[in-house]
């Protein structure tokens, strides 16, 4: 039987926590981690509709994208709508958990949903985030001592590299320096040059392992003065980031691209609407599941042909079409988002596979009327 830990865990590792924009909440919200679990649903938002649907199904975890508790929280009475929805949840053992800008930054995430949704072929990310910075350690340590550096280097966090741990380059050289007076030298003498034997050891750790890689350093190191530098990698592109750019099969006219959006993406009230010329020739797209007009530059920067999106303003869709920017297709919130259901489902029933899942069909987007 899986545990709501091990839901935990296969979440975590599909839609890494750290992903998570500063001012975003994610993770478990309510529940139990050793609680076993065997029925998980799947909703963008966890509504009272939501919330009564999974636990009339029996689930024993419901997991969302929108977060339920963001700003300003200070009381989850049952007197309150957030508050009644959570204390439900609980006394029915239904844990909540939530992957919210995590998910938007996965490889694949929310945008990778949307795209598939069209008929897009993912190329890159919109506005991909740097791959993590990492420090290059070069140590030169007598020859004797290399097994011992290397161990003190591990245990301080350098080495790891992945799902690898105790990675090391060293190569075979001779070192040769000068004691001066005054110091201690460890092996050699006072004003005579040594020669020794040595090993130039290269590992990687992330910068915040700095002090504590120092410190193994200089105490497993035999010298006084141990000969050592340490580069930081450039900040390099990565398959993470917010939205994505994907093509076309064949160039089709903003008209019929707007109507494939409409097809294949869950109907709402908002609709589906664009802005710009309607025969204009598509092959290129940028997306961006939910709100993504704060990405507008970026998407003129990408050169692509068109760019989907949900909660498009007119100011900001005004100015952009008079810089020529691509054109835009504007979905509902919800609408661009919902794919991802069907993909966190996968993820779950791919790491637990003894474990049922159910995506929510309930439409959660507000908008209810439109003449």
């Amino acid at each position: 039987m899986s545990t709501l830990a091990d839901l935990i865990a296969v979440l975590d590792a599909a839609y890494p926590p750290k992903l998570a924009e500063k001012w975003d909440s994610v993770g478990l919200v309510c529940g139990d981690p050793a609680n076993e679990v065997d029925k998980v649903a799947f909703a963008v938002d966890a509504t009272a509709a939501v919330v009564d649907e999974a636990i009339a199904w029996g689930a024993q975890a419901l997991v969302v994208h929108h977060p339920l508790l963001l700003r300003g929280v200070d009381t989850i009475a049952t007197t309150t709508p957030k508050g009644a929805l959570l204390h439900r949840l609980i006394q029915n053992n239904c844990a909540l958990f939530t992957a919210h800008t995590n998910a938007d930054s996965a490889d694949p995430g929310v945008s990778d949903a949307l795209a598939e949704a069209v008929g897009l072929t993912v190329t890159s990310p919109l506005d991909p985030k740097p791959a993590a910075s990492v420090d290059k350690w070069v140590i030169q340590v007598p020859q004797t001592h290399t097994a011992a550096v290397l161990s003190a280097l591990f245990a301080a966090g350098a080495g790891a590299i992945g799902d690898y741990r105790e990675a090391a380059w060293y190569t075979a050289g001779t070192g040769q320096f000068r004691p001066l007076p005054g110091a201690n030298p460890a092996i050699g003498a006072i004003g005579e040059v040594e020669q020794v034997a040595e090993d130039a050891v290269e590992v990687v750790a992330p910068p915040t392992s700095r002090p504590a890689v120092l410190a193994a350093l200089r105490a497993a190191h035999p010298y006084e003065e141990p000969a050592y530098f340490v580069t930081e990698r450039a900040p390099l592109p990565s398959t993470l980031g917010i939205g994505r750019i994907g093509e076309l099969p064949e160039p089709e006219t903003l008209r019929d691209f707007t109507a494939r959006v409409g097809v294949g993406l869950p109907r709402t009230v908002w609709g589906v609407r664009a802005a710009g010329d309607p025969d204009k020739l598509i092959k290129t797209v940028a997306v961006c599941g939910g709100s993504g007009d704060s990405y507008l530059d970026q998407a003129i920067r990408s050169g692509v042909d068109a760019y989907l999106t949900a909660d498009l303003r007119h100011h900001p869709v005004d100015e952009h079409l008079r810089r020529n920017g691509p054109a835009l297709i504007d979905a509902a919130h919800w609408a661009t988002e919902f794919p991802w259901c069907a993909q966190a489902a996968r993820v779950v029933n791919t790491g637990l596979p003894t474990v049922a899942t159910r995506v929510s069909a309930l439409r959660t987007d507000p908008w209810t009327l439109s003449a």
